[in-house]
């Protein structure tokens, strides 16, 4: 089995799951090219190009792979072969749409949301079917987690913990933005992240800007500094984790607000069980923060779902009433950001259990001081 996909069963399972919510939406089936659908369906790491890679799952009847006979090599890592999938590879000249029409038959079909407009609509033209997006059928699947997925996100907070655990001695005074990103980076592959998927570092007032990413300004005693960091963890799932920095004693009144994060982050992970709605949640951390006049200050939604992409649904947003359901993972993050001057957010990902929530971060949440010599 290739290190970086689950046992072929899992896929398996998967596939006959996707082809029963196809035939529930009333669709002839669903065409997927490669991106996270493909991934989290076969196990495949394939890449689109402008010749097809298909994946179709048609309602009824076995899944069939249509590529290019030059990417045969590219099913090697999936698991299409050991689930005896059918392979339908094609050379130029050919039409690989009416293969894609062959195996799927007549009727609505879904796509992936990440198929290439290149793909869609001469796809669209052979079929004679104005596709929709397989999203709204596959959402159900991906946003509940399975055990084995459960557990590669423990893991993967597990090792983005630890690499939170080295940045104080990252922060030194003189030291750039972009020189502490660069250990974290080395960092979050050291401690078992397969790739690095993002690192901000915001120092000063560059912390009131939510995804900064980092520059070139040096780091000075007095900063408050945001760190939210991410990588990839075999096979395939992610971690993203942010804490929040004070290179020295912070001041009385920047204490004070950040309490009032932190209390606002743990309601929101206390609001969390199956029933209550990702808006709930989101009202949680948000009322907090209103009650102590920071609601203005708070500029995005409070979190996102995270699997094998950084963010996916269910998002933990004003107006989404879906409830959540055990096995279901997302970020908890509200922040505050004062413009020019500076900012602070909290990150746990966290899985919803039978009656609460497991948080897959665990390292403190107060805003740490760095001491300065």
């Amino acid at each position: 089995m290739d290190a970086h996909r689950f046992e072929s069963a899992v896929y398996g399972r998967r596939l006959r799951a996707a082809a029963s919510l196809a035939a529930e939406a009333g669709l002839a089936g669903l065409v997927i090219t490669p991106g996270y659908d493909m991934r989290y369906l076969l196990g495949s790491r394939a890449e689109t190009f402008e010749r097809l890679t298909a994946l179709v799952v048609p309602a009824a009847g076995s899944a069939t792979v249509v590529l290019p006979r030059l990417e045969l090599a590219s099913l090697k890592g999936s698991a299409a072969l050991e689930l005896g999938l059918e392979v339908r590879d094609w050379v130029d000249g050919e039409n690989p749409y009416a293969m894609v029409g062959a195996a799927l038959g007549s009727g609505g079909f879904g796509v992936s949301d990440s198929m290439p407009a290149l793909h869609v609509l001469p796809l669209a033209a052979e079929l004679g079917v104005q596709p929709v997006l397989a999203t709204d059928v596959l959402r159900s699947l991906r946003m509940v987690k399975e055990a084995a997925e459960i557990d590669a996100l423990v893991a993967a907070g597990a090792a983005i913990d630890r690499v939170h655990a080295r940045v104080p001695e990252l922060l030194v005074p003189g030291r750039t933005e972009a020189d502490v990103a660069a250990d974290i980076s080395e960092a979050i592959v050291a401690e078992g992240h397969s790739e690095v998927a993002f690192v901000i570092v915001g120092s000063g007032p560059h912390g009131a800007d939510p995804h900064h990413g980092y520059s070139d300004r040096p780091l000075t005693a007095g900063d408050i500094v945001v760190v939210d960091i991410g990588g990839m963890y075999a096979p395939g799932y992610h971690s993203d984790s942010t804490r929040t920095y004070s290179i020295g004693e912070p001041s009385s009144e920047v204490a004070q607000q950040y309490s009032v994060l932190q209390r606002a982050q743990r309601a929101a992970f206390e609001a969390v069980r199956p029933g209550v709605t990702a808006s709930q949640v989101d009202a949680a951390a948000r009322d907090v923060l209103a009650s102590a006049g920071l609601a203005g200050y708070f500029v995005h939604r409070t979190g996102h779902g995270i699997g094998l992409s950084v963010h996916e649904e269910p998002y933990i947003v004003d107006g989404n009433d879906l409830p959540l359901a055990a096995g279901m993972a997302f970020s908890i993050e509200p922040g505050i950001y004062f413009p020019g001057q500076w900012g602070a957010r909290i990150e746990d990902i966290v899985v919803v259990t039978s009656d609460g929530a497991l948080s897959v971060n665990n390292r403190p949440h107060e805003l740490l001081v760095v001491p300065v010599s």
